[in-house]
């Protein structure tokens, strides 16, 4: 079964340095029609302006993901961790028992485009950590790359979930195609592009849920970039 979520269905918040798209449940955005996916409960399609950013704020019990789109991210937190997130990075952030961050415009003239993604942990009380790595372009390039996974594995951040999460920039008329194993669930995030997964057309900031497929073919319509999150 899949379930397209348009992109112009999703909340919309606008604080003047910070543009947000909400594709489920978030802040003053409530739709108890789409409160998550699985352990995924969050996400955000967030611009924010040049000079702007998250105060130091607390999470708990969480595995938090941020993925840059375009621009810079400058990441602090608690643990003493401190880097600055550019595309092809992804960062991971276990909250666990409590983690205090902030998240700032590392560029004082260009916006950052960014999606941050929450999941549920598979367990509470764990140990906060951080985790960041970088995938070549050519790692994701007319592939589904691996860059999470509760797995432990090389070149692969851990998440505390059983959940993987892979990463594709499409070239247009080039095609993927998933096996997933009985019993799992599928979102799609496009952040840019067209695509067509199995009889669904997708545009730019649309999600797709995706449930009792044996088989995910995924055609580009258009230059495409997406994350696909498989989920028990």
């Amino acid at each position: 079964m899949l379930q397209l979520r348009p992109s112009e269905q999703r909340g919309q918040a606008d604080f003047g340095w910070l543009k947000s798209k909400h594709s489920f449940s978030f802040g003053g955005y409530h739709d108890p029609e789409h409160m998550g996916f699985g352990p995924l409960r969050v996400i955000n399609q967030d611009m924010v302006t040049a000079g702007g950013g998250f105060d130091t704020h607390g999470h708990a019990d969480m595995e938090i993901i941020s993925y840059v789109l375009d621009g810079a991210l400058e990441h602090k937190d608690s643990l003493g961790s401190g880097s600055v997130i550019r595309p092809g990075d992804v960062q991971r952030m276990s909250a666990g028992t409590g983690i205090r961050h902030s998240e700032f415009n590392a560029s004082a003239t260009e916006p950052v485009h960014f999606l941050q993604i929450w999941i549920m942990p598979a367990e509470t009380g764990l140990e906060p950590s951080y985790e960041q790595r970088h995938f070549d372009r050519s790692q994701r390039h007319n592939t589904l790359k691996l860059v999470i996974s509760d797995t432990p594995q090389p070149d692969v951040l851990q998440i505390h979930q059983r959940a993987d999460v892979y990463a594709s920039l499409l070239d247009k008329d080039e095609s993927v195609r998933h096996k997933p194993d009985a019993g799992r669930g599928q979102w799609i995030q496009l952040a840019a592009g067209e695509l067509l997964v199995n009889s669904e057309q997708m545009r730019a900031g649309d999600g797709l849920a995706i449930s009792g497929e044996t088989e995910i073919n995924i055609k580009a319509l258009d230059d495409a970039e997406f994350l696909l999150f498989d989920m028990a």
